[in-house]
């Protein structure tokens, strides 16, 4: 009998978590003659009641693990968390809010049998206000024209691994993490399974506006280096345009010296707008230099306060 792990980060989901967790429970009798389920919950510092309540569920069901982060470190942690502890055949990732519904993990299962070592989840439609569903299409449009991969369109981290794919994820060490884009980097067959986004069961986003951004940065400053790229383009401009004017004015001086303007405003203006600039394009050397920096401290990427799992040496 194959095994099969459900990776489930967890913040401020105590409304959630019952209901998960009895759809789980549905998802994994349906596999009973194929599969040994665990199901994996990594809680990410939550501040509302979510661990004890996983922790009550470790207690009735073997099946559960319980590991819980020492502090607040962000989804993309939390998942990496899961997925170095889990120890299966297969492991499906998915939110705990319910907008991923864990009974799409018959459709990634079916797809891992025939063949696919990646089974994404790729959302058809998402039950999302406008001005997420804008963002989101904004986002993986730029994305999909910066990246130096090709990253799939409309998914999240839902998605089905094989256990090949989880030890290569594994080698991939780097602290500004945007696994959607590291899956992609990883290779191997994947494919796309269709379904229906779910509105969120009950709570609020973990996922306000400032992590969305910051996530959005992660993919492009990851797998691109076009605004390094966009500096030197910016930079040819400004040297050939100030060459230009520099002749221009030099001849204007030179057939009609009433006609150059007296004064120091059009230098002034010239040298905030170059400053300007510059500052700009330090920044995002800045950006860069800032990643290179927490790389080579080579920190712990997390460190568990809580470790319940069900196996038993």
């Amino acid at each position: 009998m194959k095994t099969l792990a459900f990776v489930l980060p967890i913040y401020n989901e105590q409304d959630n978590i019952p209901v998960l967790y009895e759809r789980l429970v549905g998802v994994a009798a349906a596999l009973a003659d194929r599969f040994a389920c665990e199901f994996v919950f990594v809680d990410d510092g939550s501040r509302d009641r979510s661990l004890p309540l996983l922790r009550e569920l470790r207690e009735r069901d073997d099946r559960v693990s319980v590991y819980a982060l020492a502090r607040n470190k962000g989804h993309q942690v939390a998942v990496t968390a899961g997925l170095d502890v889990a120890d299966a055949d297969a492991v499906i990732v998915m939110d705990s809010d319910l907008q991923d519904p864990p009974e799409v993990a018959h459709a990634l299962i079916e797809a891992w049998e025939d063949g696919a070592d990646v089974a994404y989840a790729k959302r058809r439609t998402r039950d999302d206000g406008f001005f997420k569903r804008t963002s989101a299409g904004v986002f993986y449009w730029v994305l999909s024209k910066l990246a130096r991969i090709e990253i799939p369109r409309d998914t999240g981290d839902f998605r089905l691994l094989d256990r090949r794919v989880v030890e290569e994820l594994r080698r991939y060490p780097e602290r500004n993490r945007f696994l959607r884009g590291m899956v992609a980097e990883i290779g191997f067959e994947q494919r796309a399974v269709e379904f229906d986004r779910d509105a969120r069961h009950a709570g609020t986003t973990g996922y306000p506006l400032s992590k969305m951004v910051k996530l959005a940065v992660d993919g492009i400053m990851g797998f691109s280096s076009f605004p390094l790229r966009l500096i030197s383009g910016i930079g040819l401009v400004l040297a050939v345009i100030a060459g230009i004017w520099t002749v221009y004015l030099a001849i204007s001086r030179w057939v009609d010296p009433s006609s150059s303007v007296e004064g120091w405003t059009f230098l002034a203006a010239g040298m905030f707008l170059l400053g300007g600039i510059q500052m700009l394009m330090l920044g995002v050397l800045g950006q860069y230099i800032g990643r290179i920096y927490e790389e080579v401290q080579a920190r712990p990427l997390y460190a568990f306060s809580v470790q319940e799992h069900g196996r038993r040496d």
